[in-house]
């Protein structure tokens, strides 16, 4: 009896691989027949799955966006039952950075994402409807804390909110070297402190 195929596995099998060779070699170089020997398939396998880069990239940042929620939920779970929005925050920022391996992959693919989406409309909206969505949700956490009265009342949330996605900003110093993860992590904690221990 022929061995039945786990289509959802086999295509995360290959958004593994993609993040692979995106972290060596960076999207601009990456083939689809190198992700396919990455991923142990044949080229003609792979194209059965996704008929283009794009389409195999936007499908490994969707997948790579569950790993995150995952990582994030995690984190929430050994928090407690009720944790500070501050940590919810400080948890969010810090896994946007490329700090651990796993985290360093999505964001240099999450960087090649946002390049390629702007200049391919078929990802442009699918990228901007994440990234909404994403900001959506530090906003709410946000008006949330003001209503709790864990923050001013005079605080924007709108302006909060971009404040602490700016903080993403520090993913590239950090790849590039420029600034160490202790420095990173100081100025999140830093800004934190200065959001919520302010009169």
């Amino acid at each position: 009896m022929p061995k039945q195929v786990d289509h959802r596995e086999r295509r995360e099998l290959i958004a593994h691989a993609l993040w692979q060779v995106v972290d060596q070699k960076g999207w601009a170089r990456t083939t689809m027949r190198e992700v396919a020997s990455e991923a142990k398939v044949s080229l003609g396998q792979l194209q059965h799955y996704f008929s283009s880069r794009a389409e195999m990239l936007a499908f490994a940042m969707e997948f790579a966006s569950e790993q995150s929620s995952h990582r994030v939920a995690q984190g929430l779970a050994a928090l407690g039952p009720e944790p500070h929005p501050r940590e919810v925050l400080r948890l969010v920022v810090v896994d946007l950075l490329p700090l651990q391996p796993d985290s360093r992959a999505t964001s240099r693919m999450n960087a090649a994402y946002v390049l390629e989406a702007m200049h391919d409309s078929s990802l442009r909206d699918q990228v901007g409807n994440q990234m909404r969505a994403g900001r959506a949700m530090v906003e709410q956490l946000i008006r949330q804390a003001i209503d709790n009265g864990q923050l001013s009342s005079t605080c924007d949330p709108a302006i909060e909110t971009d404040l602490i996605l700016a903080l993403s900003g520090l993913a590239p110093l950090l790849d590039l070297k420029v600034i160490e993860p202790s420095a990173a992590l100081a100025a999140i904690d830093k800004h934190l402190s200065r959001l919520f221990d302010s009169p």
